[in-house]
């Protein structure tokens, strides 16, 4: 067998050593082809890589045969499936490859999607279609580009299988995603072990989350007040999470407790989609009949995850502190929201007090008009002139994507613009170009833009579309 440079890295046996109540060892599926259809060069220096080094045989080896690396984890977890408890869940078509330290000192995971058969798997071939992987890889790395806290796509290998599915054309290609992110310890994961009635193994588990990824909590002397205080951070980034998902315009589809990351990272896309048009009401996926995962309703759903998880919780930390940490949620989501929705507006710094007009207008704006919610950023972006602040009438005067718009919302929202770029100092006007181009990419994946990538790889095997939309994301 041929030495690949994956095998290098110093794998820590982190969640392998809370012992075998917490997963099943599985083995990976043979497959007839591998073919390497995507490669993160960008995520190689992380893990002490050099990109140059790093041959395409590399990759295959290491995340399409799977050679030189065992044993590979099924996890296990429960978790609520739109309101309701299943405790029929599992790592079902993927495993935890691996974990490693970064070079910046954290713990992360390797995981893969598609990668064969495990106990959980249900009946299921424990495949992933190409197409599944190709919107994985495109959804993580814009929500990267985003500013989304969110797992990364590492590499996507074609794998040569025909699989049947009833949400695809069938039968369609396979390929096997490895993504990486620091945890895969989910909501789900407490859940089940509340199920079991063990305290014993939430006490273990808890602890292990807070050494490995809550270590500043250490310093607290205090056992049940480091507890607490993981609780209450938790809760922050869950919410900060929520609103870097609606500043993006992001519709998650599928917000379960098991696909709520412990660390309070963004990860597993099926059904996602990009809004094309300002809508609270959107619904991802189509099997959402009662619209419980609506674009608008993920500030919500994210706080009944975070209080189905103080059920398990409460066997090892007091109730009353979780409940009262709970209540900060939307205050903290809105302030978020409204920080990251201003930078997205060219404003980095700006007092909420004087930004919350300007987004309170977009907002309106947008919902009325039948602007693309992301065009209406690029074309920010890229029309953004220091004439602006000259006269309200040179505001986006030229604009292609503008005259359908209510020109009464309009001249609201220029009126508006206008007023702050007047109150602004010189340095705060020249830095408005650099503020829009970090938080808005050119690219636009919505559902009809995936689509078009999509056929062209389907019918042609076409990778060219799918190649220029990441390359615009990096620039």
């Amino acid at each position: 067998m041929s030495h690949h440079c994956f095998q290098t890295l110093e794998y820590e046996p982190a969640f392998l050593s809370l012992g075998e109540e917490y997963w099943d060892k599985v083995q990976a599926a043979t497959f007839p082809q591998h073919i390497l259809r995507f490669r993160n060069d960008a995520l190689l220096p992380l893990m002490g890589l050099d990109p140059a080094k790093v041959t395409d045989a590399d990759f295959i080896a290491a995340f399409g045969q799977f050679q030189g690396r065992e044993p590979f984890l099924a996890m296990r977890y429960h978790g609520y499936q739109f309101g309701e408890y299943n405790a029929r869940l599992g790592d079902g078509r993927g495993f935890l490859y691996g974990q490693f330290r970064g070079v910046d000192g954290q713990l992360y995971d390797l995981g893969t999607k598609g990668s064969g058969t495990t106990p959980y798997s249900r009946g299921g071939d424990g495949r992933l279609t190409l197409k599944g992987g190709v919107r994985e890889v495109l959804a993580s790395e814009l929500l990267h580009r985003l500013g989304v806290r969110t797992f990364r796509s590492l590499s996507l290998v074609e794998t040569g299988e025909s699989l049947w599915r009833g949400d695809e054309p069938s039968p369609t290609r396979s390929s096997v995603l490895v993504r990486l992110g620091r945890s895969h310890i989910r909501f789900g994961t407490f859940e089940r072990l509340h199920y079991l009635r063990r305290p014993d193994l939430i006490r273990r588990l808890l602890d292990h989350v807070i050494y490995y990824y809550y270590p500043h909590l250490l310093e607290i002397p205090d056992p049940k007040e480091r507890d607490c205080a993981f609780y209450r951070e938790l809760v922050a980034r869950t919410a900060d999470l929520a609103a870097q998902w609606l500043v993006a315009g992001f519709c998650h589809g599928v917000l379960n407790t098991d696909n709520m990351a412990i660390t309070g990272e963004s990860f597993d896309y099926g059904p996602y989609v990009f809004l094309e048009h300002y809508d609270l009401g959107f619904t991802a996926a189509y099997f959402d009949y009662y619209g419980r995962y609506t674009y608008g309703n993920q500030p919500a759903i994210c706080a009944w995850n975070l209080e189905k998880l103080q059920i398990p919780l409460s066997l090892v930390m007091p109730l009353e502190e979780m409940q009262a940490a709970l209540k900060t949620f939307g205050d903290r989501c809105q302030a978020t929201y409204f920080k990251l929705m201003l930078k997205r507006l060219g404003w980095a710094g700006l007092p909420l007090e004087l930004g919350r007009p300007l987004v309170a207008e977009t907002q309106a704006f947008l919902t009325r008009s039948s602007i693309s919610y992301p065009q209406f950023f690029v074309s920010l972006r890229q029309e953004f002139s220091p004439q602006w602040a000259v006269d309200v009438g040179h505001i986006f005067c030229e604009s292609p994507i503008l005259p359908s718009a209510d020109q009464k919302l309009l001249d609201r929202w220029k009126k508006i613009y206008f007023e702050l770029l007047q109150q602004a100092t010189p340095l705060q006007q020249a830095s408005i170009p650099q503020t829009l181009a970090a938080a808005n990419p050119l690219v636009i994946l919505t559902r009809p833009q995936i689509e078009h990538i999509w056929q062209a790889i389907d019918q042609g095997d076409d990778w060219s579309r799918f190649t220029a939309a990441l390359e615009l994301m990096q620039t």
